[in-house]
């Protein structure tokens, strides 16, 4: 097979991924490509750059098609420049690929290397994904273990340990088309499929014992920031929220009141006496004047019969801001002219726990994940550290319309329940919202873009997963051991050469 058609199997084989996630679930698809991509490399090892090029490019480009819709919907820009967004970003992301298979390429020395060399080199991919450009770890491997047993796991190696062991699998594939590698091939998959075998077990709650409603209003895009529609958006969510008044905590979505309520003492108020005819707790996302008249967005607690006033209204802000949503990067601040107004939000810098008080006098702490934190692993690591023993996630996946990109956010939520250990309440303007069990599982939903309400139990839990215990220090570390080994062997055979 020439290069120039190893490119095109390379496209194709990155076009599969996006199916391998939420919500077609064709996992094993994943394990096809990564195998087919491995292959290609080993065998044109001087194209690494248009072999993941092409990779990258199908992953990314063509499993982001969504994202022009979106402009063009909501940025009211022609289809084209929509394209024209597609396409940078999937360039960007693709510089990540690029970096692996370039540096896989010119580090594999043997057959058997791959076994771990390809992994690894994938641990820092997606390590790099998470910060680099501001962080963007959209459709991470380690999503791909939710629909698997595999995936408890992630309360003992987290994500990256997912991957390498993913990878891994894929990489052993590799070795069974050559005769010399089949049996290390075979034991390796055989190790694989024990460690998938002893995946542990993750206690679940028989019978929780906390009631929670999660309302899905369904507002569009166009109307919540329109002033003409506050009052039908308002009474809207109270309506709502009044046939759940019997749940513990009732949670609205990301900017589900959308205004600054210290500017609209009225609406303050009339929420405020609603809610204290509710039994229980209101979490809700809006906006906040922060110090120094810096606005954030973030999430509300409306809490009543309290001690304390200060703590009947509590407020935590959004730390992971959207780039170019909401705020514009430092290393392009001239689009900030061109395109006025993206650089309002600012980053919070508190914990991120919201306390509600309860007659037992055990609280509950509340870690807020607001919308794209979620798909981050060290937010929710980072809020459950903080003492949160509840996570809640509040998003607005309306700008996704009914694009598979609502169920690839949805996916990351599920990791983070499993990681953290922890209850997840996902509340989401159009969906997807539900309640996630600490394993992953979904205990409760509705259908996406359904006006209604989401009804289930949870509980509060306060153990630590080995996870939460050591984070992500462990496989980082033995990525790294193994690259910087690989590139200290490469550099004695180019001197001895």
């Amino acid at each position: 097979m020439n290069h120039k058609i190893a490119v095109l199997f390379a496209l194709i084989l990155g076009s599969a991924m996006p199916y391998a996630f939420a919500p077609f679930n064709f996992w094993w698809l994943a394990f096809i490509a990564f195998s087919g991509w491995l292959y290609l490399l080993i065998e044109h090892p001087k194209h690494p750059l248009k072999l993941g090029g092409a990779f990258g490019f199908g992953w990314f480009g063509f499993g982001g098609w969504w994202l022009a819709d979106t402009i063009q919907t909501y940025g009211h820009l022609p289809y084209v420049a929509g394209l024209g967004v597609v396409v940078t970003l999937a360039f960007m992301f693709t510089l990540f690929i690029l970096f692996w298979a370039w540096s896989f390429c010119k580090l594999h020395q043997s057959k058997l290397d791959i076994l771990w060399l390809f992994p690894a080199l994938g641990v820092l991919e997606e390590w790099l994904r998470s910060f680099v450009f501001t962080g963007l770890p959209w459709t991470a491997i380690a999503n791909l273990s939710i629909s698997t047993p595999a995936s408890s796991w992630l309360s003992i190696v987290g994500s990256y340990g997912l991957t390498a062991l993913i990878l891994f699998i894929a990489a052993a594939m590799v070795l069974l088309f050559d005769k010399a590698t089949r049996k290390p091939a075979f034991i390796s998959l055989l190790l694989s499929g024990i460690i998938v075998g002893l995946s542990p077990h993750i206690e679940v709650p028989e019978s929780p014992s906390h009631k929670a409603a999660l309302i899905q209003p369904v507002t569009l895009q166009d109307q919540k920031w329109d002033a003409q529609y506050i009052q039908d958006i308002m009474f809207k969510l109270v309506m709502l929220s009044e046939q759940a008044s019997d749940a513990d905590v009732i949670v609205l979505p990301e900017a589900a009141v959308p205004m600054y309520l210290q500017r609209n003492r009225n609406w303050l108020s009339w929420l405020s006496d609603r809610a204290n005819q509710w039994q229980g707790s209101l979490l809700f996302g809006s906006l906040q004047i922060g110090e120094g008249g810096k606005p954030q967005s973030g999430m509300f607690l409306m809490q009543k019969d309290v001690a304390n006033p200060d703590q009947a209204l509590q407020f935590v802000g959004k730390h992971h801001l959207v780039p170019f949503g909401e705020y514009v990067p430092a290393w392009l601040p001239f689009l900030g002219r061109i395109v006025p107004g993206l650089s309002d939000y600012h980053p919070a810098t508190d914990d991120g726990i919201l306390t509600m008080t309860t007659p037992n006098n055990r609280p509950q702490k509340f870690g807020s994940i607001i919308c794209y934190e979620s798909m981050f692993p060290e937010e929710a690591f980072h809020r459950v550290r903080n003492g949160a023993n509840v996570l809640v996630v509040i998003t607005n996946d309306t700008w996704y319309g009914t694009s598979p990109a609502a169920w690839q956010h949805f996916q990351a939520s599920q990791v983070r329940a499993i990681e953290n250990g922890r209850y997840v309440l996902r509340a989401a303007n159009s969906g997807v919202s539900a309640i996630i069990a600490p394993d992953g599982s979904v205990t409760a939903t509705m259908p996406w873009w359904e006006e209604g309400i989401v009804r289930g139990e949870y509980e509060p839990l306060s153990h630590q997963t080995l996870y939460q215990k050591w984070g992500n220090i462990p496989i980082l570390s033995l990525a790294f051991f193994i690259i910087g080994v690989a590139i200290l062997a490469y550099y004695r055979r180019e001197k001895f050469i």
